[in-house]
Formats: C-alpha cells, sequence, structure tokens
C-alpha cells in the first residue's frame, strides 16, 4: 500500500463567509476561491499571507470556471445568474439569469461552456464570435449538482438531486444511459479517473461509489466512505490517487488503482477544517499541492507526498 505524509502549509483567510468554489487560474501557482459573500478572490501560494479580491457580485459563489484560452472569468451564483467577465479589462460582458435557484456548476469543454443549475436545466453556450445560449435541455425536475466530460467517449456525464447520473451524447445532447438511483437522495459530485476507465460518484448517502466504463458504466465498488455527504472528488494531476471532501469536515486520500483508504485528513490530527469541506483543487505545480475550501471560510494548502 502507498503510505503518504500531511502536512499543512498554509491557512488562508479574508473570505466572510462559507467557500463553495475553486478554479484555476492565469499561473500554476494561482488559484481562484468563490465564497457566499460573492467575492471572488485571487490567491498565490507563493504569497499566501493574503488574497486580492478580483471580481463581486451579489449572493453566493456556487461555481466558477476561468477560461484561460479567452481570458474570461465565469461565474454562477445562488440567484442563477451567470456572469462573464473579462478579466483583463474587470468588465462584465454578459449576465444572464440562466438557472433560477441556483448555478451549481460551469464545465468548459471546448469550444463549448455548460452550466447546470437548481432548475434541471443543462445550458450550452458558445464563447466565439459572441456569448449566448446555444441549447437547452431538460433533463430533471430537481436539481443538477455537477457535469464532467469523458473526452475520449465524446459524452457528457451530469449528477442530480433525484439519485440519478445521466450521461448525454457531447454532439447533439441526447441521453445514452441513465444510472438510477446511483445515490439516495442525491449525487453531489463526480470525477473520471486518468486512464478514463472509472467514473467516481459521491452523494447525501456519503457513499463513494465506483462505476467501471466498457461498453456501458456498470456498478463495480460501493465504499462507505464518509460519515456524511461528500462533496467534491478531485483526482491528483499523475492520477495515482485521489481526494473526496466531505461534510463530516474531513479529507480523504484514496488510491486510484485499488480504492483503499490511504490517510485521513481532520482537524484532530491535522489542524484541518472546523465544518464542511466543500471543494477541492490540486494545484498543477511541482509537486502538485492540494487546496480545500470549507464553510469554516478558510482555505487550506496541504503537502501530500509519498513515503519511500
Amino acid at each position: 500500500m502507498t503510505k503518504l505524509s500531511i502536512q499543512k502549509l498554509h491557512q488562508l483567510t479574508g473570505h466572510k463567509a462559507s467557500i463553495f468554489a475553486l478554479s484555476s487560474y492565469t499561473q500554476e501557482s494561482l488559484f481562484l476561491s468563490g465564497g457566499g459573500e460573492g467575492w471572488v478572490a485571487c490567491w498565490d501560494i507563493h504569497h499566501p499571507e493574503r488574497g486580492d479580491l478580483l471580481a463581486k457580485v451579489e449572493g453566493n459563489i456556487f461555481a466558477l470556471n476561468y477560461l484561460e484560452a479567452h481570458q474570461l472569468l465565469v461565474i454562477g451564483n445562488m440567484y442563477g445568474h451567470v456572469f462573464w467577465i473579462d478579466i483583463n479589462t474587470q468588465t462584465t460582458l454578459k449576465n444572464v439569469i440562466t438557472h433560477p435557484k441556483g448555478v451549481f456548476d460551469i464545465l468548459y469543454q471546448a469550444p463549448f461552456v455548460y452550466t447546470i443549475g437548481a432548475n434541471g436545466n443543462l445550458s450550452k453556450w458558445q464563447v466565439q464570435p459572441n456569448i449566448q445560449i446555444l441549447e437547452t435541455l431538460d433533463l430533471s425536475n430537481q436539481n443538477l449538482r455537477a457535469i464532467i466530460a469523458h473526452p475520449q467517449r465524446k459524452e457528457l456525464i451530469i449528477a442530480a438531486s433525484d439519485g440519478n447520473i445521466y450521461i448525454l451524447d457531447e454532439e447533439d445532447l441526447t441521453l445514452k444511459q441513465q444510472l438510477t438511483d446511483a445515490h439516495l437522495p442525491s449525487v453531489f459530485t463526480l470525477a473520471l479517473s486518468a486512464n478514463g476507465r472509472y467514473l467516481l460518484s459521491g452523494g447525501r448517502d456519503a457513499q463513494l461509489k465506483v462505476w467501471s466504463i466498457q461498453e456501458t458504466y456498470q456498478l463495480y465498488k460501493s465504499i462507505p466512505a464518509h460519515l456524511s455527504t461528500i462533496n467534491h472528488i478531485a483526482f491528483h494531476p499523475q492520477g495515482s490517487y485521489f481526494a473526496t471532501a466531505s461534510r463530516d469536515k474531513s479529507i480523504k486520500i484514496w488510491d486510484s488503482t485499488n480504492f483503499e483508504l490511504l490517510k485521513v485528513i481532520n482537524f484532530e490530527k491535522y489542524l484541518g477544517h472546523l465544518r464542511s469541506v466543500n471543494k477541492l483543487y490540486w494545484l498543477p505545480t511541482i509537486p502538485p499541492y492540494l487546496v480545500s475550501a470549507s464553510d469554516d471560510r478558510s482555505l487550506v494548502v496541504w503537502k501530500i507526498s509519498e513515503i519511500i
């Protein structure tokens, strides 16, 4: 079994409310966070003592995505607004109420952007030559929580609060497969293994589920991973292990090959978070660092190393 060492490098403070969203930014050492007070902050792990306010919107920020190819920041808030901000001019190019009662995830799958939210709809956007919605699909009568892409299979995979996972054809948005009652009562997060052979899902039932991807998606393993909702799953950039974040205040590190638990990061042992851990992001630095965002209004930067 792989042995890991855990080191807490920095605890970043400055947000005045829970932090729900994380995104990459213009350099490997930089990342963005979005909080319940409507702030988007930019952080540099080489200068962790302060964050810079990059943007401010009304209401909780639930989703962030920086589009490097277009130098645009896309923000989704609790009121269903999707904001498109030019980072060079700091101006809002477009603000559309797209998913009333909340935008929960934003995916950039070039050349399109996909947004999902509380109305159970999927919206497909074009970015060039002008920002506009191309198509909207009514997928569920409940919230859509997470969206990822399987590039090799040209599929979109969507987690919903109706307990189902939907697999769509990326080209025409037709439904290819539905994983019914994948998590009850709600699916919260999805992640794809580096080799594209496994889909991981987590939900309110605190189960971590591994789906084998062959001709279709089939349940391979179900793991009682946490004591409460699994909010997010994030693979290490090299794919050898992955992390899960939970409402139970902990982060867990798992082996990507056999899905065995490697480490539990909590307050008692590592001075981790005091409240729900909502989001994770692996910085593409060398070595990669793990950033965690929490209801305790802080971000923590973790160094996770293999012990040889």
